[in-house]
């Protein structure tokens, strides 16, 4: 028998933030990690190029502060979730506290990410 009235779930929202985070941290992330860690100490980049300078200037442009909010916003919701998730799997089942803590937690990185983005 098909239940005519299911129970709305939250689950979409925390995979599309789960999916949005994976896939920007697959594409983004090795590209600053090699930009950032390899290419500017080896001096392969100049070291003016990540000049305190520069970076605020790219930062307070609207695209850097959605690039900045972006690279680190994201992977959280999406390592957040596969913590929440990771937890069932070992058999720990703290109910409502696990999911509240997690995703609270991915919140409070992505507001503290915008507000220091927009007060540079």
């Amino acid at each position: 028998m098909i239940n005519q009235h299911p129970k709305r779930s939250d689950e979409p929202v925390w995979w599309g933030l789960f999916g949005a985070g994976g896939t920007w941290f697959a594409m983004f992330s090795p590209i600053t990690i090699l930009v950032v860690a390899i290419l500017v100490p080896l001096t392969v980049l100049d070291a003016d190029t990540l000049s305190y300078e520069r970076v605020s200037a790219f930062v307070t442009t609207i695209v850097g502060a959605l690039f900045t909010i972006a690279t680190i916003a994201l992977p959280m919701w999406h390592a957040m979730h596969r913590v929440h998730h990771g937890m069932h799997d070992l058999k720990l089942h703290t109910g409502v506290i696990d999911k509240i803590a997690c995703y609270f937690s991915a919140f409070l990185a992505t507001a503290l990410t915008i507000i220091f983005v927009f007060m540079v």
